[in-house]
């Protein structure tokens, strides 16, 4: 008599998100994106990207708008100035959510993030919500920084991680695979950061909606073509944020 209990699936491989959007901040990015484009389908071939340019005076935008025209997987949204990363980024889960992907991973322009990792993260997405390309878990790594710049890095996580309350070792990178579905859930309203510490605030408040966390490791590569944006009166701005949000966090305010 053939048996009547349910196959085992254990073992059996988790299904692919069935719909996944890369999202891509840029400003003057156009020595980069060329490249990570093909990159992220070389790593992914059925993602969408959408590119969310800062009216790059270099031709960023214009690069993509004339790549777009020929390749239906390539979205460019475009933004009158520099609005700060947070809002960019916020504007790729508008997106998502409101043409219906499942994932969304975010990643930098300059290749700090490893493209060759996004199967990694969307993997991981199987058995949690967010999983962060994290280069402070086991396995993970960066090459190419100063002493004075690892020593900054793991002093602003562990500033977030006691302030927020969060588990994850890396808070403050971008590269990042999100449930779209709990996406739909943040109020982007409530977001009060617009630069660097909008990874940590997008974590925590995330975290506050039961959200499940992993941690993927990758090897961060500092930039080889163009120039960082890094802005020291807004990395001050993000220290003050994260104290007033872990007042809020602790004291309920």
């Amino acid at each position: 008599m053939p048996s009547t209990s349910p196959p085992d699936v254990s073992s059996q491989p988790a299904a692919p998100p069935r719909r996944v959007l890369v999202s891509v901040a840029t400003y003057n990015e156009i020595d980069n994106l060329p490249l990570l484009v093909e990159a992220i389908w070389q790593a992914v071939p059925t993602a969408d990207i959408l590119v969310i340019d800062d009216n790059s005076p270099d031709g960023t935008g214009q690069w993509c708008d004339q790549r777009a025209a020929t390749e239906s997987r390539l979205k460019c949204l475009h933004r009158p100035g520099k609005l700060g990363l947070g809002t960019a980024t916020l504007a790729a889960f508008a997106y998502a959510i409101q043409h219906g992907y499942d994932v969304l991973v975010n990643m930098d322009a300059d290749f700090s993030h490893p493209p060759d990792r996004i199967p990694a993260l969307l993997a991981a997405l199987a058995d949690a919500d967010v999983a962060i390309g994290s280069r402070y878990c086991p396995g993970g790594r960066t090459e190419g920084w100063p002493l004075r710049r690892k020593l900054m890095s793991w002093a602003v996580n562990t500033y977030a991680r006691c302030l927020l309350g969060l588990a994850p070792r890396d808070t403050s990178g971008a590269f990042r695979g999100y449930r779209v579905a709990l996406l739909a859930r943040l109020d982007p309203a409530a977001v009060v950061s617009r630069g660097y510490s909008f990874q940590e605030e997008v974590l925590w408040r995330l975290a506050r909606l039961g959200a499940r966390i992993v941690e993927v490791p990758i090897t961060f590569v500092e930039r080889q073509r163009g120039q960082s944006k890094i802005n020291r009166q807004e990395a001050w701005q993000a220290i003050w944020i994260l104290f007033r949000l872990g007042l809020t966090h602790w004291l309920g305010w």
